[in-house]
């Protein structure tokens, strides 16, 4: 039985993927995880050694490499991904991310796919993943959005969240003043996010205070945002800390929080702010009020009060990738792309 393997790469891809549909597939991926309806295997992490960068004998080049595996139940199709980061990268003329999808047949455990997307999938399903979010926990009318970090991820979180909200305010915090700055102006003219007024802060207390919204987006190793900056109703969506020496949230914004929600309780107990808060004995994991996909299939409530001050988060689950890769390879079958 002759087995063709279709490969596509980042422009294919983006050209086959949209955010509204990307938000919905997250949506039921999430509730399939968590009705057991999805098999999801623990995370693989890999720390390669740490090198000098050639002209620059004080910068380390520390890979980060993150390996997630998932299958919805039912479905045509298991993925595995592999994803790097290389924070130096830019410096060599690289790209700091990168990675790809390898797409497997589910009934027959055949390759199906080679979808390389230099780690765009990721991006744009962590977007839609931060959508998923707002649309069960934030509250109904959101005035402003507090971005920490600047990079890729802090425009696809904005670019989704004007799917669920509208909003007339945006403050970005960055650790580079420049980089919030072209954060701001790319963002600013985007048609498919509302005219408000955007700007960028010096420090993050500036940029999280008073927010409705407050979302984090960096590969920080410390607490970045804290509890006496947060006013009641905010939502805060922590999206970096997908490792477990990465921090964005000091415990005390847990302790404070009304409720916690998770993308997967048992990976949040691995990595993530659940796990820094509950390792440290800030709070209980009993305090975890729901995963995300409880919330999505209908079994549990999201926002019940316009007071309540509610977390999640998001350390970012395979079945996220095998929904977004199963949508890639759709697409791709209804444009006849084969090989």
């Amino acid at each position: 039985m002759p087995r063709e393997v279709l490969i596509l790469r980042e422009p294919e891809i983006r050209a086959l993927l949209d955010p509204r549909s990307c938000v919905l597939a997250m949506e039921q991926a999430f509730a399939a995880y968590s009705t057991g309806r999805a098999q999801l295997p623990a995370v693989i992490h890999l720390n390669v050694p740490e090198d000098e960068v050639p002209g620059n004998a004080a910068a380390q080049n520390r890979g980060e490499i993150h390996v997630k595996a998932g299958y919805l139940n039912g479905g045509p199709y298991y993925a595995v991904k592999i994803v790097s980061g290389f924070p130096h990268n830019p410096q060599l003329g690289l790209p700091a991310n990168d990675g790809m999808i390898v797409v497997f047949d589910a009934r027959t455990g055949a390759p199906a796919a080679f979808l390389l997307d230099n780690g765009f999938i990721t991006d744009f399903r962590t977007g839609a993943a931060g959508a998923v979010a707002a649309r069960h926990l934030a509250g109904a009318k959101i005035s402003s959005v507090a971005v920490v970090g600047a990079g890729v991820q802090a425009r696809y979180q904005l670019e989704m969240l004007a799917l669920e909200r509208s909003f007339n305010e945006v403050r970005v915090w960055g650790r580079d003043p420049d980089k919030a700055q072209a954060c701001v102006e790319d963002v600013a003219k985007r048609r498919d996010i509302p005219a408000c007024n955007f700007a960028v802060t010096e420090s993050v207390s500036e940029a999280v205070d008073g927010a409705d919204v407050v979302i984090t987006v960096t590969a920080s190793c410390e607490p970045l945002v804290r509890a006496a900056w947060l006013k009641p109703g905010v939502t805060v969506i922590a999206v970096g800390s997908d490792g477990p020496d990465k921090q964005e949230l000091d415990v005390d914004v847990l302790v404070l929080a009304d409720k916690i929600v998770a993308d997967s309780i048992p990976q949040c107990l691995r990595l993530g702010e659940i796990h820094h808060a509950v390792e440290s004995g800030a709070i209980l994991k009993e305090k975890i009020y729901a995963e995300l996909g409880e919330i999505t299939a209908g079994l549990k409530s999201g926002r019940t009060s316009g007071a309540e001050i509610i977390v999640c988060d998001l350390t970012g689950v395979g079945v996220q990738d095998v929904a977004a890769a199963t949508l890639v390879m759709e697409r791709a079958k209804t444009e006849g792309k084969n090989s």
